[in-house]
């Protein structure tokens, strides 16, 4: 594996889908960010796993360097990582994600279950938002652009530190947040649901990894594993952001895991 990864484009219709690809003749493993992320997010774990593993790690629609889109759908999300597939040319691959982009792995496996060889759930539950509430109401208050990046700081206020590290500056020299806030809202809105169906639907190996203080219940996580033959639960003492906030513990049970394989 290269120490640095190399960005790429893929051309749907018009639309730019980015990706990093961490290179080297390893086996490929697909890496799909949560919300308010981008593919980046997991270099540290390329590092950790090469070269036995190549990392291609896209920033998901609408975040990152990938362009947005008016459709946040299940589908939308799902259509995009089959043609990610296709451009590599990946017949099989391992697919890994967090939050939002592990909700988007176990249901393309769901689909395409010839293509998957193993799955990594970083806290994505299988039942959410059931009781009707958005977390990111918090968002539709944040502004996208301001004139200076200073000035785009200090009107997202104590949301700021989230992502102020990865800032976008617009061609004429203003600043935008690297995904728009309503957007985020529609995809959250949109991932919602009871996905038991799809997380069961597969029997190829897969380990879920819930953080202690995260958004997956023990007994959800508990029945998570009971209910899908193949599964294995490794418990991190960490909040819901564990590939950033506990990225050492985080690739040693992903390694681990793939040992497995």
């Amino acid at each position: 594996m290269t120490d640095t990864a190399t960005r790429a484009t893929l051309d749907l219709d018009g639309r730019r889908l980015s990706y990093l690809d961490f290179g080297g003749t390893g086996r490929p493993l697909i890496a799909l960010h949560g919300h308010l992320s981008e593919g980046a997010t997991f270099a540290p774990l390329a590092q950790a796993l090469g070269p036995s593993w190549r990392v291609i790690a896209p920033d998901q629609r609408g975040q990152g360097e990938s362009d947005r889109v008016a459709d946040y759908s299940r589908e939308g999300y799902l259509a995009d990582m089959r043609a990610l597939f296709d451009h590599m040319g990946l017949d099989r691959a391992v697919l890994l994600g967090h939050s939002l982009g592990a909700i988007n792995s176990y249901q393309f496996a769901a689909r395409h279950p010839e293509r998957v060889s193993a799955l990594i759930n970083a806290e994505g539950p299988v039942a959410l938002g059931l009781d009707g509430t958005n977390p990111f109401g918090f968002l539709l208050n944040l502004p996208y652009e301001a004139p200076t990046r200073d000035a785009l700081i200090e009107s997202a206020g104590p949301a700021a530190p989230y992502f102020s590290d990865r800032l976008r500056q617009n061609p004429d020299g203003s600043w935008r947040l690297p995904f728009h806030p309503q957007d985020m809202y529609q995809s959250e809105e949109q991932v919602h649901g009871d996905h038991w169906d799809d997380w069961t639907a597969t029997t190829c190996p897969a380990l879920l990894l819930r953080a202690t203080k995260g958004v997956i219940a023990a007994e959800q996580a508990t029945a998570m594993v009971e209910r899908r033959p193949g599964t294995r639960l490794v418990e991190l003492d960490a909040d819901h952001s564990i590939p950033t906030s506990v990225p050492n513990e985080f690739a040693d049970a992903v390694r681990a895991f793939l040992a497995t394989l």
